[in-house]
């Protein structure tokens, strides 16, 4: 009669709002094989396509025009491209809000600074092709491949760090249900997001510059966020359901019940950063463009990943400790 009661018991703390809890660790499958299969696409672009670097990581040089009206960007690339033996890396266009100007950005790859005499070769067969539009050789800059290397090199540091406290974070506050464990697999969870951000500007055909650092660095914060809620509620319920309860049914209360609290978050800042993209597609604004899209992405797989990808992985390897025990016994 007692057995039936806790059956009972049990059955009634897992539900939520009328309903079953959903079943993320019965359809881990599908999550992982949704993830492989995006990981698999960008592999396979960047055998084709391979990673387009900013010249803050391989060094080059950078020339910025101003100008009026409209422009042919396919004939003045190769006009631009005539001129200089270094292969361009990027070409774009936008706006100087301030002086209200329009701006063209020419980004050469290459270890030699571009000389005055081809600064002044390439400006005037721009001018003479293009004289109606007022060209005006407005800044040009190069960087050493020393210094990009050293660029990267700290933001690798940078985000090693920030994993590495994660794990120690998150194995301190989640003792009761296995700190390291979670840790580990929440950093996991943040590789998975950095991937999936690195290859859809790979699929993109986005240059890895100093933007893809910031938006890597603050996924991996958002996305450590989310899998914390997550753990926090893990710990609480399966306090609440008691220590026999099947982890999977903890998870997935504990996961349901957070669901809705993570997803109306996340939709809240992703409608933040599209306002964000959609004001820097009107005026024009290259680098605002290139940070916010990736974000937009990185904000999906961050709640993605902590529900789908993290969670069902921890609960996976609780089983497996669970019966590696059993069977010492």
């Amino acid at each position: 009669m007692a057995s039936n009661f806790k059956k009972k018991t049990l059955e009634e703390k897992l539900v939520v709002r009328g309903k079953k809890p959903k079943d993320f660790i019965g359809n881990k499958k599908i999550f992982f094989g949704i993830s492989i299969a995006v990981i698999l696409i960008g592999i396979v672009c960047n055998f084709i396509f391979g990673t387009t670097l900013d010249i803050q990581f391989t060094g080059g040089s950078m020339l910025k025009y101003s100008y009026s009206g409209d422009l042919n960007d396919t004939k003045l690339k190769s006009l631009v491209q005539e001129e200089t033996p270094d292969n361009i890396v990027t070409f774009s266009d936008s706006k100087d809000l301030v002086n209200n100007k329009n701006m063209l950005t020419v980004q050469f790859s290459g270890t030699t600074t571009i000389s005055t005499d081809l600064q002044k070769s390439i400006t005037t067969s721009i001018q003479k092709e293009f004289p109606k539009n007022n060209f005006k050789l407005e800044q040009s800059s190069s960087v050493d491949a020393t210094m990009g290397f050293s660029f990267l090199l700290k933001c690798i540091v940078a985000v090693a760090i920030a994993g590495l406290l994660m794990v120690l974070y998150v194995t301190l506050r989640f003792k009761k249900i296995g700190g390291l464990s979670a840790g580990v697999f929440g950093l996991v969870a943040l590789f998975h997001d950095i991937a999936i951000i690195y290859f859809f500007y790979v699929i993109f055909r986005m240059p890895i510059d100093s933007s893809f650092m910031a938006v890597a660095l603050m996924i991996l914060g958002y996305s450590l966020n989310d899998t914390v809620v997550v753990y926090d509620r893990v710990r609480e319920e399966r306090k609440n359901l008691g220590y026999k309860a099947d982890i999977k049914d903890v998870f997935n209360l504990a996961a349901t019940k957070v669901m809705r609290r993570t997803i109306i978050t996340s939709i809240t800042t992703i409608a933040a950063v599209v306002t964000v993209y959609i004001v820097a597609i009107i005026f024009n604004l290259d680098s605002v463009k290139a940070f916010a899209l990736p974000m937009i992405v990185g904000l999906v797989s961050g709640c993605y990943s902590s529900l789908c990808i993290a969670g069902p992985l921890w609960v996976m390897w609780k089983k497996r400790e669970k019966k590696e025990k059993a069977s010492e016994k």
